[in-house]
């Protein structure tokens, strides 16, 4: 089989070493438009990769623990208006907390720049170069056209690169530069990103998630550097009362200071900070003839439960599962099995991105006392936490 993987971001880097190790007999080329000698590893942007993505990149030999932060507790709580109860928590308000100790486990999962998670990729692919394996960096492909029992690919230089079985599409972006799909919803909303710095101890591991008036509030723990400890931000809200761009970096502070839970402690300062327009994009069918889509490239969500990358990181291992499980299977049977066994671990996940992105949208009264009971249900109920927390570290399987 001759397959071709277009992106050479963390999907698609995952994807092609994991054919490479485990179907040898597979020629595999990676395209990507980034140059050959461009250096990913200062990208700072920032990942939240769950358990079993940081195990597959441990089984990958493509993971340094030295440029991660683990994930040790999950703390997740409302900002007032909201239910408050002494039984809720410490500070009287709804909130469910998951522990690496309760779950029997070393971390819930870590957070890491991009650099940190493609460049020992790519450093392991270019390592693993044989026969069969062809790097093609610096080729942005423009068209994927079907062919009888295959596609060709059309590179940035207008000519047909080569005939292919199956052409994967692992390369995403976001939201706002993608083409629409077949189901998407522009939210209306603005993630502002960046990093703050912490005053001593810092978050210590635990990874906060605030549900506010306007949207969710994110700080994701990163490793400490010479000057203490910092997180990563990640604030959504509605563009139309979206005010965080008018103010400077002491003002941010203060409010987002006033939005945080005791848990998250005190910020020290905030740094420059981003903003992207949020919206989902989706792919219904992830195949169509012999082109497979995984990653951002199937599906854009909305951030507010940080499993985008870790969704991308489950296609990829499930193609490659599929075709080493079933060889003797002709290849559009195999696609079609994908279709169908990735629907359970996308829906639900897309599903509910997507309620919870527009629910803050909604100004429904006592809607939030009855997101605030929600919390505090789960965190009472420990066979439903139980499943959440599986959920978190490994999605559906």
């Amino acid at each position: 089989m001759n397959l071709a993987v277009v992106g050479a971001g963390p999907v698609g880097l995952a994807l092609a070493l994991m054919l490479a190790e485990r179907l040898p007999q597979v020629r595999v080329s990676l395209f990507d438009q980034r140059p050959f000698d461009r250096d990913v590893s200062g990208d700072a942007r920032t990942l939240a990769l769950n358990l079993g993505s940081v195990q597959l990149l441990q089984r990958l030999q493509a993971w340094v623990p030295s440029g991660a932060e683990a994930i040790r507790e999950v703390h997740v709580s409302q900002a007032p208006p909201t239910l408050s109860h002494p039984v809720f928590g410490a500070a009287g308000e709804p909130e469910v907390r998951i522990t690496a100790a309760e779950q029997g486990v070393a971390q819930l999962g870590a957070v890491l720049s991009y650099g940190a998670v493609v460049a020992p990729l790519q450093a392991r692919w270019l390592a693993m170069q044989r026969e069969g394996l062809t790097s093609r960096f610096g080729t942005a492909v423009h068209a994927i056209k079907a062919v009888p029992e295959g596609v060709e690919l059309e590179t940035g230089d207008g000519h047909v690169a080569e005939t292919f079985d199956l052409a994967v599409v692992a390369e995403g972006g976001v939201f706002a530069e993608q083409d629409r799909k077949r189901l998407s919803r522009d939210y209306e909303q603005n993630a502002w990103v960046g990093q703050v710095r912490l005053q001593e101890p810092g978050l210590q591991g635990r990874a906060i998630e605030r549900f506010t008036r306007n949207g969710p509030l994110a700080l994701l723990p990163l490793p400490r550097d010479a000057q203490g400890p910092r997180a990563a931000l990640v604030w959504c809200m509605p563009q139309a009362e979206d005010d965080i761009a008018g103010l400077d970096a002491a003002q941010r502070q203060v409010v987002i200071q006033r939005q945080l839970p005791e848990a998250a402690g005190q910020l020290a300062s905030v740094g420059p900070l981003k903003c992207f327009p949020l919206g989902l994009n989706v792919e219904t069918k992830l195949v169509n003839g012999r082109t497979l889509r995984i990653g951002n490239a199937a599906q854009t969500l909305h951030p507010v439960a940080g499993q985008g990358l870790n969704l991308g990181l489950r296609d990829a291992h499930a193609l490659v599962d599929a075709l080493r499980l079933h060889p003797e299977r002709l290849l559009d049977d195999t696609l079609a099995r994908i279709e169908w066994q990735r629907a359970p671990d996308r829906w639900p996940m897309i599903a509910a991105t997507d309620f919870l992105a527009r629910s803050f949208a909604w100004r429904w009264p006592g809607l939030p006392a009855v997101r605030g009971a929600a919390l505090a249900a789960v965190q009472l109920a420990g066979p439903l936490k139980r499943r959440l927390a599986q959920q978190l570290m490994f999605g559906s399987r």
